[in-house]
């Protein structure tokens, strides 16, 4: 595995946390994407558009603090406890079928394993131990 990262969702404010967190540690931001970079197919109500969809922020040579906005209109509410990820990048798709497979078992899975406009291979799932 290449690393892990922590992506955090935030209720609405990710952009203003995120200044917050570039005033603390330093750097510049990698990426900002907002909902409405992404198209339609994320499906979000056009007041929300302009919402972070991704922003990262290197923390060093080999972390990257992640986050995205986590809206009213999505699935999953918004709450302590089910803000944050742990964000794996694997070395091949064979590793990331594995630890997918490996870590939602007994679990859940909100996202199933597929190529998205940002990744060959990407989902979200929750481990028998509730961690995402």
């Amino acid at each position: 595995m290449k690393a892990a990262h922590p992506y955090l969702n935030f209720p609405g404010n990710a952009e203003e946390a995120f200044a917050f967190y570039r005033s603390v540690f330093g750097g510049d931001f990698t990426s900002v994407m907002r909902f409405r970079d992404m198209g339609q197919s994320m499906g979000v109500r056009e007041s929300d558009a302009d919402k972070i969809a991704h922003i990262s922020l290197p923390l060093g040579e080999n972390a990257t603090l992640m986050a995205t906005d986590r809206l009213a209109s999505f699935p999953v509410e918004h709450r302590p406890g089910n803000n944050f990820f742990i964000t794996l990048d694997p070395e091949t798709a064979e590793e990331a079928d594995r630890l997918f497979e490996a870590l939602s078992n007994g679990g859940s899975v909100e996202m199933p394993l597929q190529q998205t406009e940002w990744a060959e291979k990407y989902g979200t799932c929750s481990d028998p131990f509730g961690i995402q």
